[in-house]
């Protein structure tokens, strides 16, 4: 199995090093040729709008979709949730490239700013019974899931911030910094 990280802009390195960690193949993908490398795609954290106009300048958005849409596993963090989103909840600027393929809405900056960032220890039954530590910077939340869309995890005040559809995994928070490695795990069996 060979996992492709989009390589356009944002912290796509720490997620490499988390699956080499755990002895996984790994390709930085940049252009559509590399997407027939991988077996899943992972969307790394960095700016949505900037990550959103380099896929089209890279012609990486369609075939991207393309390809979630046949199946493939893909999982945004971050800024890779609020690409995955269907709606954003302060509304998609106009023009704005998405995947937009998550039944979900994502509400940006939810906490504040880059001061505002933040640790803390989630609870999410698919990974066992130890929280997992989550670093959130800049972090969205999700909203409004649809039926297909199951919880994965939730704040202690309810607000969502890991969520599935099937083979699509959005999570707001930054596993890939943590050294916690069953999130990256629990996308490999997905």
């Amino acid at each position: 199995m060979t996992v492709g990280v989009l390589a356009l802009q944002g912290d796509f390195r720490e997620h490499e090093e988390a699956l080499r960690r755990m002895g996984v193949a790994t390709r930085q993908v940049r252009q559509p040729k590399h997407l027939a490398e991988i077996d899943r795609l992972i969307i790394p954290g960095g700016e949505s709008t900037t990550i959103g106009t380099l896929l089209v300048i890279d012609n990486l958005l369609e075939p991207i979709c393309e390809r979630a849409s046949a199946g493939m596993p893909l999982w945004g963090t971050c800024a890779g949730a609020i690409l995955m989103a269907k709606m954003i909840a302060e509304g998609r600027p106009a023009g704005q490239p998405a995947l937009a393929l998550m039944d979900i809405t994502a509400r940006r900056n939810a906490f504040g700013s880059q001061l505002d960032s933040f640790e803390a220890e989630l609870q999410i039954p698919a990974l066992g019974a130890q929280p997992l530590r989550s670093v959130f910077i800049r972090a969205p939340i999700l909203e409004k899931p649809g039926p297909d869309v199951e919880v994965l995890a939730t704040l202690d005040d309810g607000r969502i911030v890991a969520a599935r559809q099937d083979k699509l995994l959005a999570t707001c928070f930054h596993p890939e910094l943590t050294g916690d490695e069953r999130l990256h795990r629990y996308f490999l069996e997905l």
